[in-house]
This record gives C-alpha cells, structure tokens and sequence, in this order.
C-alpha cells in the first residue's frame, strides 16, 4: 500500500469521445448514478490502479446537456468527475442532427446523422460533420478546471480522435505532459485529424499501449521515438479476484449445476464482438450430441440484443441471458465464477479485459485472434488460452470441444490462466503508470 506521507499528486484523465451523454445516455446510466455506482469502464480500474500508489484523478467529460460545471465525487473510487457544458457552437450543430447521439452517428453516413442533403446544404452539412467534434468541448474552460485541481499531467484515452488533439493543445496552454493510453482507436473517421495526427502525435510525451502489433503501427506510422512507448497491460478490479464457490455462484444465478457452461460478458455487437461465431459454434455443440448436458451463460446487452436474441432461437433452451448492462465487479465475479469455460470471439478489440477478467476466476479460455489476444495468451495453452483465427466457426467450435471434453486439460489451463493474470493486477500496473505519467519509480519502503 503506498504510503500516506507521501503527497499525492493529481493526474488529468480524458475519456474518449465527445460528450458524456454520447454513450452514457444510450445504455441508461444518468449522471447520478455514474457518480454513485457505476464503475463499468476501463477509466475506474486505471483510477484504482493510481490510486493503489498515490496518485488521484479528475476525469473530465463534456456535455451538451448542462449549462453549468457540474463536479461530484465518485462514490466505488472516491475519485473527482467534473462535467463541463459544452461551448455554444457544439449545442447548435447537435440540434441539427437528427441523431440524439452521435455517438455512433459519426461513424456513419451524412445522412445517418443530419438526415438527407443535397447540393450547398450537402457540403455545408459535411463540414460541420468534420468540425464537431473539435468543438465539443471548450480549450478554455477545460484548461482553467486542470489548473484549478492542480493536475500534473494529462492522460488521455486513445490517440485517433479530436479529444487527443484537443488534449496536446491544453498540455501546450499549461505546460503539462500529455499521454494517451491505447484502448482501441485505430482509425479516425475525421478527415482534419488524419491531418493533425503526425503534428500531434509527436508532440505528446509517450503512449501507453499494450498490443505489441498496435505500438509497431504506431512507430511506422507516425515515426514515433520507441522510447516514447511503454506495454502495459489495463489492470483488473480488486473485486474480480474475491473468491466465490461455483456452486454457490451457480445457485445465485439460478444456472443448472451439472451442466458445463459456455460464459461470455460484455456489450451485444454482433459482427465487432464475434457473437454470431459464437452462437454457430454453440449450434454445432448442441446438436453434434458430444456434450449433451452443455449451456451457455450471456451477461450483457447493447444495439443488437433483438438479433442475438433471435440468432439464439434455435438453442433457447440451452441458454441463460441476463439482458442488461452490468457494471457491479462483484455481480461479474459471480457470473464469471459460475462458468467452466469463457469464449471470446471478438474480431475487434484493443487490449481487451474481458478474457483477463475470467482468467483471474480460473476460467480456460477459448479466443479469436483479435488485436490484443495474442499479448495476452503469449505463451498459448501455457497462458491459459486456446486461439483461433477471427471468425473461423470450425476452429472456435473445436477449441471449446477440446476443452468441454477434457476435464483434466481444463483444470492445467485454469491454474495457467489464473497465474497469468497476475500480470493484470493493480500491484502490477500501478506502479508502471505512476512512473511513466510522473517519471517517478517507486522505492520498496514506499509501498
């Protein structure tokens, strides 16, 4: 535990993305109750992870919802969230869309998200497009607010977005290091960021990446210094490594108790999380009669739940769905906990913490390659994984059969899976973040 003598310095942290309601509002969490309960993101466990060596947090999120700086005290991590209203410019182009969240409206075409467009209005629509989310959130107001809580440094999530550009530009105003921490982002739809990005990119005191394959693009890409960047890993939950019975935790959640059971946890996106692979795969287990007493237990929801629920029709008997958005640790463990096996068949990812989060249960665990999977699964079945290609049916298929249909190998890859996310542990990562964000290591006697 780091020791209370010490000062404890303040580090900005800015989530991707352009407003706090973009996608907050889209899975039902308001304002209060991401203060007082939420803690389902990767922001928290980074702001667990500093806090375990002494540094404290403010993350900073803009809104267009708020005409008034709205700070509060996040209940779980006893961190700061200051929510700044977004500049008058950015309301007015949000009023003109037809999306209420451009959240995924970005990503999509003109007329997704202000609505059919021709000639002049076209043109005028498509740059305002381009420019929003460089209004999003004022430079100035933000600037005064890191000022005021005395930051030594900002942290910002991701690198391919208008928020890094804007982070480097505030760094600049006060003086500060600015970082990026990989969670994904590999392609900016933004055609002024592609332009921005080599300028700032160099201009940004280190990334903080975990796939070995991402920091290399980065490094070819933008000639990035190799000394400016550093693996490490995002850390898990304290909570996700209190020990739960499986029975128990199989009782809780009212799962049968001799079957063996498929887990999976996250948000519902088909294609990008690889679900329809997984419910082929399930498909071919049921009904090649191999492993007849086999269920599959899902924890999440998201914009595709009524397709996987349909997708699910031909199994439903053989399948239990908790169809909400979960982001209690504790309630994960038990899930997780009450599960044999953990399929992960995402085609895309950054450096995911789902599959560390099962492996920290004892879960073996069957993944596609996605980016991220092999840093994570480095040494294969000695890490407590089993990897396929990306949407292969038949490799996924086989993978979790070799494992349903082994009780001895499942229990050699659940004592590897659990060692190996040691290496995902807040004593671990901690430590690495304070000294790249501070340039400080921290000394024995200081723990």
């Amino acid at each position: 535990m780091f020791s209370s003598a010490l000062l404890e310095p303040s580090i900005a942290l800015l989530p991707a993305g352009d407003t706090w309601e973009d996608f907050y509002s889209t899975i039902g969490v308001t304002f209060e109750s991401f203060c007082n309960e939420f803690t389902g993101s990767w922001q928290f466990r980074v702001v667990e992870a500093l806090k375990s060596v002494g540094v404290k947090t403010v993350t900073y999120y803009s809104s267009a919802q708020t005409a008034n700086i709205q700070r509060c005290n996040h209940l779980p991590t006893s961190s700061t969230i200051c929510l700044l209203p977004a500049p008058r410019v950015y309301r007015a182009i949000v009023r003109k869309m037809t999306h209420p969240h451009p959240y995924l409206g970005y990503w999509g075409t003109l007329e997704e998200l202000f609505g059919p467009r021709e000639g002049i209005s076209r043109k005028f629509f498509a740059g305002l497009k381009q420019a929003a989310p460089y209004v999003a959130q004022s430079v100035s107001l933000l600037a005064r607010q890191i000022k005021r809580d005395n930051c030594r440094a900002i942290l910002c999530q991701d690198y391919e977005h208008a928020g890094f550009d804007r982070a480097i530009l505030v760094g600049h105003l006060l003086g500060l290091p600015v970082f990026a921490i990989f969670q994904g982002g590999v392609r900016d739809w933004n055609a002024i960021g592609r332009r921005l990005r080599p300028i700032t990119m160099r201009l940004c005191s280190g990334l903080i990446i975990g796939p070995v394959a991402e920091a290399e693009r980065v490094r070819k890409e933008y000639g990035i210094d190799p000394s400016k960047v550093t693996q490490i890993f995002n850390p898990l939950s304290k909570d996700i490594w209190e020990d739960t019975n499986r029975r128990l935790a199989r009782k809780k959640l009212g799962l049968p108790a001799e079957a063996q059971i498929i887990s999976w946890h996250g948000r519902i996106e088909i294609f990008k999380k690889g679900l329809d692979v997984l419910i082929e795969s399930f498909v071919r287990l049921v009904q090649g009669r191999r492993h007849p007493n086999i269920h599959l237990a899902v924890l999440g929801a998201g914009p595709d739940s009524e397709e996987f629920m349909r997708k699910l029709e031909p199994v439903r008997s053989n399948v239990s769905w908790i169809d909400r958005f979960v982001s209690d640790r504790k309630f994960i463990r038990t899930f997780l906990s009450a599960g044999d096996v953990y399929a992960f068949p995402s085609r895309m990812e950054g450096l995911p913490v789902a599959p560390t989060e099962a492996m920290a249960c004892g879960l073996p665990v069957v993944a596609a390659r996605a980016s991220g999977v092999h840093d994570i699964f480095i040494d294969g079945e000695s890490s407590g994984g089993i990897v396929v290609p990306p949407g292969d049916v038949d490799a996924f298929a086989q993978g979790l059969g070799k494992l349903l249909g082994n009780t001895s190998l499942r229990q050699v890859l659940s004592e590897h899976a659990r060692y190996r996310a040691r290496a995902f542990s807040m004593e671990i990562v901690g430590p690495q973040l304070r000294e790249v964000l501070l340039a400080e290591r921290l000394n024995p006697d200081q723990c």
